[in-house]
This record gives C-alpha cells, sequence and structure tokens, in this order.
C-alpha cells in the first residue's frame, strides 16, 4: 500500500485525482500505476487501468492469476470490473469510496454471473491517509 500512497501522491503534484494502484505478483511489485485522465484527456486512465496495462505487458498474458492489487481508493465500477476480467485474485483498497452507499464494488467482484470473482480487504490502517489525499485535493480544486 505504502507504493500505491506514493503514486496517489505522484498523481497529486499532476494536479490528478490522487488515486494509485499497485499489482504484486509473489509478494514483488510487477506494475504501478495513477490516475492520468487529465493529463491524458481520457476517461478510461484510472489508476487500477494503468497498473492492469502495465502488469499485463509485462506478464505476457491477459490473465493475471496469482496476483494482487493494492488500491488507494476502492474500486469504481469500471475498474472492479477491469480487475475481475483480468483474473486478479486480491483486492486491497485503503479509503472506501464515500459516493458509493449501494456496495456496487462488493455486487461486481462477488458476482456469479461473471467467470472469475475476487477477494478483496480494507486496509484500515491506511484509510485515513488515502482519504486525506482525496479530501484535501478536492478542497484545493473548490477554491
Amino acid at each position: 500500500m505504502e507504493e500505491a500512497i506514493k503514486q496517489a501522491k505522484i498523481a497529486l503534484k499532476k494536479e490528478e485525482v490522487p488515486i494509485g494502484a499497485v499489482v504484486v505478483k509473489d509478494g514483488k511489485i510487477v506494475s504501478k500505476g495513477y490516475n492520468k485522465r487529465e493529463r491524458k484527456k481520457n476517461a478510461l486512465m484510472h489508476a487500477e487501468i494503468e497498473a492492469i496495462n502495465k502488469a499485463c505487458k509485462k506478464l505476457k498474458d491477459w490473465r493475471l492469476e496469482n496476483c494482487e492489487i493494492y488500491v488507494t481508493l476502492e474500486p469504481c465500477p469500471m475498474c472492479a470490473g477491469a480487475i475481475v476480467n483480468s483474473r486478479i485474485k486480491k483486492i486491497i483498497f485503503g479509503a472506501k469510496d464515500k459516493t458509493s452507499q449501494d456496495n456496487l464494488f462488493e455486487k461486481i467482484v462477488s458476482s456469479t454471473r461473471l467467470n472469475h470473482t475476487c477477494e478483496y480487504e480494507q486496509l484500515f490502517e491506511y484509510e485515513k491517509e488515502c482519504s486525506k489525499l482525496l479530501t484535501e485535493f478536492f478542497k484545493k480544486r473548490r477554491k
């Protein structure tokens, strides 16, 4: 999670929403990503998507079985779907998405309609730090 937070801070410095993601396999970092939607002018450039793309290239496979993804914020529906479709085993996130009141994330990653499901866990010890990055970013932006 420490490295995902570093990625979020890179995004923050570039005036992007500060979210970072890291794909890990066998205890080793395979890839990293941070939000680049503003810079790339592309709605798909979320941290998780970037980290998944890089991991697929590095591992030369679209199946990221036995991988975990660490994300500073609970993944959005698009990213949750991408994580499930890439067969990532487990999602570990820092902050809960305050805008998600309907448990959509949990529904997506545990849906039996899909041919894969993901374990997930929130690391509460990182919740405050991850949330603070986002809160301060949006406070500054509103000014």
